[in-house]
């Protein structure tokens, strides 16, 4: 049986024929990763230039994924073969409660930076733990569902 040809489905926010979406989520995901050995560093050293630098590293992770996640709503919302698809929502949904959690986070921090708390670190190791199935699902979507992918035919 011959493979079925991919039918795409373009975003509505590109440059040049490539979506934003994915390429705006990698920041975010690079802060809130690097939140935990921030927060590793803090615990193993006491010095508080790893509090102040989890404090920054929560802060933009979490303001930088809000606007990665806007533009990925929009395509969501306004493609219907991306919105009747289950795993458009799980993604966007997870991606919510982790980008809620991140929020959280940098707010508990900005109250008091120097103290980190213990549910602030259960809440970056959460955070990185939700990370990893929000790309798991944004991955699946691009690489299997073909999402924001662009062939040229030529």
């Amino acid at each position: 049986m011959a493979d079925q040809p991919i039918r795409t489905i373009n975003s509505r926010i590109a440059i040049f024929g490539h979506p934003m979406h994915p390429t705006l989520v990698h920041f975010p995901v690079a802060c809130l990763l690097l939140l935990v050995g921030s927060d590793a560093a803090y615990l193993y050293s006491g010095n508080p230039f790893w509090a102040e630098a989890s404090l920054w590293l929560a802060g933009i992770g979490a303001l930088s994924g809000w606007i990665a996640s806007t533009v990925g709503l929009i395509d969501l919302v306004t493609i219907y073969r991306i919105r009747r698809k289950l795993l458009g929502w799980c993604h966007a949904i997870v991606a919510v409660m982790m980008l809620s959690l991140a929020s959280l986070n940098w707010l508990w921090r900005y109250l008091d930076a120097a103290d980190l708390l213990p549910w602030a670190i259960a809440l970056s190791l959460l955070t990185a733990v939700l990370v990893g199935l929000t790309g798991a699902l944004g991955g699946t979507l691009v690489y299997e569902k073909a999402v924001g992918v662009e062939i040229d035919d030529k």
